[in-house]
């Protein structure tokens, strides 16, 4: 029997050519709009920044806090398990904005 095969993730320079080929720019241009965007959200989601960052139609980033948590114990599967203190973090969550929720479904 021959198996299926899942299609593979197209890799960043096929994307670029792409995306350059679509809307008519140089693949380069396109890497300096990447560029450009990534520096966009790391200020946005910055200790100065708002905390949340849209990509239209298509993503937003927002910043999760997550409290510590302390060392104990808990039953899992009715035994007894010792679970670490975390300390509080932040997380960066990304939420498909509604033209791609159709895809999640």
């Amino acid at each position: 029997m021959a198996e299926k095969v899942a299609p593979k993730a197209m890799p960043k320079s096929a994307i670029y050519k792409e995306l350059a080929n679509r809307a008519g720019l140089e693949a380069k241009q396109v890497a300096a709009v990447f560029e450009a965007m990534e520096g966009l959200i790391k200020e946005q989601l910055g200790k100065k920044g708002p905390g949340l960052f849209a990509i239209p139609n298509l993503v937003k980033f927002k910043l999760t806090k997550k409290p510590a948590t302390k060392a104990g114990k808990r039953m899992v599967a009715g035994r007894e398990v010792t679970v670490a203190a975390k300390p509080a973090s932040v997380k960066v969550k990304a939420v498909t904005l509604k033209s791609l929720k159709e895809f999640t479904k």
